[in-house]
């Protein structure tokens, strides 16, 4: 068993004056929390001195810089107590008291039925309880002939191959990479960086206080995953630079058979008892259908494929696409070059986040690494801004009369928001404002977080935001239908990827001879996201139906899927069965709701023309409509009535 974290923190032996310096970086309300835990005095929590209220990435509570260093004060005596008295920690709070602290810290009212859920990701006893447990005896002969097949060594794969080995139950990862962290490994362009607060996106069972910035850059967040690659004891039983072709059934056997494409060519077939997909939605790079776009006569690059070796001082530069990688990219090479062409299908909208490209100063890693408690509060109070608080705002209201603009009274008060955040940074450039209000309601495609870079790069006068469609690519220019040419150097391809192709291009055949492909058609589609009638011992994380665009974090759900296929081979071995498949009733129920559910999102709204959200007919097949709290509690284990067993 590899060490566990120290949730109530390492010693403090440093001096006041170090202290106190570093208590000038830490989020204010989650240091009172720390308080709490150092004197189990409760009364800090019914003072005058509190958090007003939250918000996405807001941290100090809304308090006031009065307030905040009055905190700052009275912290600093009782940390010293604490230190003086050799750490040694009250009674824990009770129940009763961490849902009063839940409270406390987030300005408001934190429902009883999150608390559980809340409880489980912060692990203030620094236990696991998303680890893998028997409950009976299983022999170790029934669990070495009980080989599994993860495909992708992502933040996915990686995760569940850490849990199968808690389980003691033999794996093979196979990764088309050679290296770890799937789209951390993959996305090298210039500016890419995670958009969910990095103490949160990261493994709750495995946090990490060193990262160098609130939303870290991707060399960080792949060298994360190669560190838990090897402290979890993963990387041997990995197969790099190697890809799946394709994944067939016995029936008679009960067995998968997996065949693989190895680096030098040569294919051979692994046997499995059960193959767990982790191949990511974002992960095929999707070029554009536009005329010509072979004849281009300069370097050309998808932002997922980025040349390294292409120098862009000086050089005409072409980026085609505003979502969210242009978003990064732009701002990041508009100074290295001589000129930046931007062609825009749809604008994005935005919402403001300081801290976007912000470093975590020694203060605040300081705080993280001793203050009792305050690194799993400071976790909690990132992730409940985002916890179904902004759900509502994404349902349409048939009720709402201006459908146009917006689809309830909560989504046009962030449209407006939004809307004036655009024109306080665009001016009286009436032109560029123009261009930059989306013309599709709020929150129906992926919105992203600005920290006032994005519009200052547009603003420039040797970067031009083009919104004419693209007719033709030439060899050293790209035409729109306007007839207006653009003579460019190089062109780089943000143009996302095939997010509705789930496991493409891998052949996945089921029993009876049935292939995924054709089963699923133009609408993929699995039980929770996980399972697949007439696919025995095959299970997906991050499958159709499980993006999410309302809050949360990919880890955190793949926390819960993991936690539930590892249930279902759990349901296997205890019971002694050879196969579990999802029942086509229990399938069918769960997705006519889901497509009901969806039917009445943001995202399904008829002024979006394209979004990666949905599939060539329109409909939303990536997107999960569902409360966090709601997934959460569906995941916990498997329901034997939902499956058959043979």
């Amino acid at each position: 068993m590899t060490d566990r974290f120290h949730p109530a923190g390492v010693p403090i032996t440093e001096d006041d004056a170090t202290i106190a310096a570093a208590l000038e970086e830490v989020s204010v309300p989650t240091l009172m929390m720390s308080m709490v835990h150092m004197t189990g005095d409760t009364s800090i929590l019914r003072g005058p001195l509190r958090p007003a209220g939250i918000f996405l990435n807001e941290v100090q509570g809304f308090m006031s810089q009065a307030d905040q260093a009055a905190v700052r004060a009275q912290a600093l005596d009782v940390i010293r107590a604490y230190r003086d008295g050799g750490c040694r920690l009250p009674p824990p709070p009770s129940p009763e008291t961490i849902h009063e602290m839940m409270c406390f810290l987030v300005g408001g009212d934190v429902p009883a039925e999150y608390v559980p859920m809340m409880l489980e990701e912060m692990e203030l006893d620094g236990h696991d309880v998303r680890g893998f447990r028997w409950d009976r005896e299983v022999s170790d002969a029934a669990r070495r002939s009980f080989h599994v097949v993860v495909i992708g060594c992502g933040m996915s794969g990686l995760l569940a191959a850490i849990r199968l080995d808690e389980a003691g139950i033999p794996y093979t990862v196979v990764e088309k990479n050679r290296s770890a962290g799937g789209t951390w490994f993959e996305n090298r362009y210039p500016g890419c960086r995670v958009d969910v607060g990095n103490h949160f996106y990261c493994y709750s069972f495995e946090p990490n206080h060193e990262w160098s910035e609130f939303f870290a850059r991707q060399p960080e967040l792949q060298a994360y995953f190669e560190r838990c690659l090897d402290k979890y004891g993963v990387r041997d039983k990995v197969r790099f630079e190697t890809e799946v072709v394709g994944a067939s059934y016995d029936e008679s056997e009960g067995r998968w058979s997996v065949r693989i494409r190895n680096r030098n060519g040569s294919e051979e077939v692994l046997r499995a008892a059960a193959v767990v997909s982790a191949v990511g939605q974002l992960n095929r790079p999707k070029l554009p259908d536009i005329a010509g776009i072979d004849r281009f006569g300069g370097p050309s690059m998808h932002s997922a494929a980025w040349r390294p070796d292409c120098d862009l001082v000086g050089k005409r530069v072409a980026v085609i696409g505003t979502g969210a990688s242009a978003f990064q990219i732009v701002p990041t090479i508009a100074e290295t070059c001589a000129h930046l062409s931007v062609f825009q299908r749809s604008a994005p909208w935005m919402f403001p986040n300081p801290h976007y490209h912000a470093k975590v100063g020694a203060g605040k890693k300081w705080a993280l690494e001793h203050l009792p408690y305050y690194a799993r509060w400071y976790r909690f109070l990132l992730f409940w801004p985002g916890c179904d608080g902004g759900l509502d705002a994404m349902r349409i209201d048939p009720d709402w009369p201006d459908q146009e603009h917006s689809t309830s009274p909560m989504n046009d008060a962030a449209r407006q928001s939004f809307t004036q955040y655009l024109t306080s940074q665009v001016g009286d450039d009436e032109d560029l404002l123009a261009k930059v209000i989306p013309d599709y309601v709020c929150l129906g495609k992926r919105t992203l977080q600005d920290n006032g870079s994005w519009l200052a790069a547009l603003k420039r006068d040797d970067v031009d935001l083009i919104t004419d469609s693209i007719r033709e690519i030439r060899e050293d220019a790209i035409v729109c239908e306007s007839g207006a040419v653009h003579p460019v150097d190089v062109i780089v391809y943000a143009t996302g990827f095939h997010a509705n192709r789930f496991l493409w291009p891998m052949e996945i055949v089921g029993r009876g001879g049935v292939k995924l492909a054709e089963q699923w058609g133009n609408e993929p589609s699995a039980y929770l996201g996980i399972t697949v009638p007439n696919f025995p011992n095959f299970f997906c994380i991050y499958g159709p139906g499980t993006n999410l665009a309302h809050g949360g974090s990919l880890i955190f759900h793949s926390e819960c899927q993991v936690r539930y296929i590892m249930g279902c081979l759990k349901e296997l071995l205890e019971g002694g069965h050879a196969a579990i498949e999802c029942r086509q009733s229990v399938h069918d129920e769960y997705d006519r709701k889901l497509q009901e559910a969806l039917a009445g999102m943001v995202w399904s709204h008829p002024s979006i023309r394209s979004s990666w959200y949905r599939n060539d007919a329109g409909r939303v097949t990536v997107l999960s409509p569902w409360r966090l709290v709601d997934y959460w509690r569906w995941t916990q284990r498997p329901d034997p009535e939902d499956f058959v067993f043979s």
